[in-house]
């Protein structure tokens, strides 16, 4: 490989001409001052805790996840209880057994954001790892394995009678196809969002790596649908229609204090969405994005266009809330919220 080539392949080049592999605070830093000009004209640096005054914060930070999934209608959530992290794994296994979980599982925080800690449970082993790490109350989920996964999000101004869905993103899940002649290091080498990966996927398929994949042979490598972890997400606003108003309209008129927020959810088919034959897996307020500014080589002026427009829609529903009666979260109480969480991800980060 010539010294161009290793230039072009490496992971800094491939994050530099691809936005959506930026750091976030980059991608967001224009925001930052869109921010700061919103609470000067909120006279509220915390406005946005009003967007949703069913959730903490509005679901910017530190909000209960299993908190907001327990205010859905249960046909639409699959079975999830809330486990105290310092339980022992025998008695956490015996629970599942009680409440009738059975592997394979989701396991995540009950307080986290972009896919952190998230992993798919396949046996006792993988259960007794998980406890070793996590430092606070997590999540146990049953595993929807519908074949469609989307990410829909929903606003609707408190004064109107009616919302709509502004964004639809498909998810992608990160995956390497054979052809008889490559081993799986090779394929994960040459995929640009694989390669990017390598430091957990070298750990997880370890005993794998020097296989040859056969040809059409298909591997998932990440079967958890955030982009922070490889999943490729695509612009599926074309899917956006009445019939989809009035699903999300139905659904979200049944949640106390919601207003405007991203619903991560999987269906069988587009015919199933449209009838509102859903599994929402997470429901997160005015912290989660339209995630549908990813779609590879959109550019990041129309991203930034989007957010703008999201932020906007944000302020003007934290107003009409505000005006009547919803309270803006204090500095004070919010800086609260934002240290907790940062002190839970230090005790991770540390390990």
């Amino acid at each position: 490989m010539s010294f161009f080539t290793r230039i072009a392949r490496s992971n800094f080049f491939i994050r530099l001409c691809s936005w959506e592999y930026w750091p976030f605070i980059i991608v967001q830093f224009p925001i930052l001052f869109y921010w700061l000009f919103l609470a000067l004209r909120s006279r509220a640096l915390f406005f946005f805790s009003a967007s949703n005054p069913g959730i903490p914060t509005g679901g910017m930070m530190g909000e209960s996840k299993f908190s907001i999934l327990s205010k859905i209608p249960k046909q639409y959530i699959p079975k999830s209880i809330l486990v105290d992290y310092t339980l022992p794994k025998d008695i956490l296994l015996k629970k599942l057994q009680e409440e009738e979980l059975f592997f394979p599982l989701i396991f995540k925080p009950d307080l986290g954001e972009r896919g952190w800690m998230v992993e798919r449970i396949f046996n006792d082993k993988d259960v007794a790892q998980y406890l070793q790490k996590i430092k606070t109350d997590f999540i146990v989920q049953k595993l929807v394995d519908l074949p469609i996964e989307l990410a829909v999000f929903y606003v609707r101004y408190p004064n109107d009678e009616t919302g709509k869905v502004t964004s639809v993103t498909k998810k992608g899940m990160l995956t390497v196809t054979g052809n008889g002649i490559s081993t799986l290091r090779e394929l994960i080498f040459t995929n640009d969002r694989a390669k990017l990966q390598w430091q957990s996927l070298s750990t997880k398929f370890a005993v794998q790596l020097e296989k040859v994949v056969s040809k059409e042979e298909t591997i998932e490598l990440v079967s958890i649908g955030n982009h922070c972890l490889g999943t490729t997400f695509l612009d599926a606003n074309d899917l956006i229609n009445e019939k989809l108003n009035q699903v999300f309209d139905n659904i979200s008129k049944q949640i106390d204090g919601f207003y405007f927020g991203r619903f991560d959810l999987r269906t069988a088919s587009i015919k199933d969405l449209y009838q509102g034959n859903i599994q929402i897996m997470e429901l997160n307020g005015c912290g989660a994005e339209p995630a549908h500014i990813y779609q590879p080589g959109a550019s990041i002026l129309s991203a930034w266009k989007t957010l703008f427009k999201h932020w906007k829609t944000m302020h003007l529903i934290s107003v009409q809330n505000h005006k009547n009666g919803v309270p803006y979260l204090g500095v004070k109480q919010g800086l609260e919220f934002f240290r907790n969480f940062k002190r839970i991800k230090a005790l991770h980060e540390s390990i």
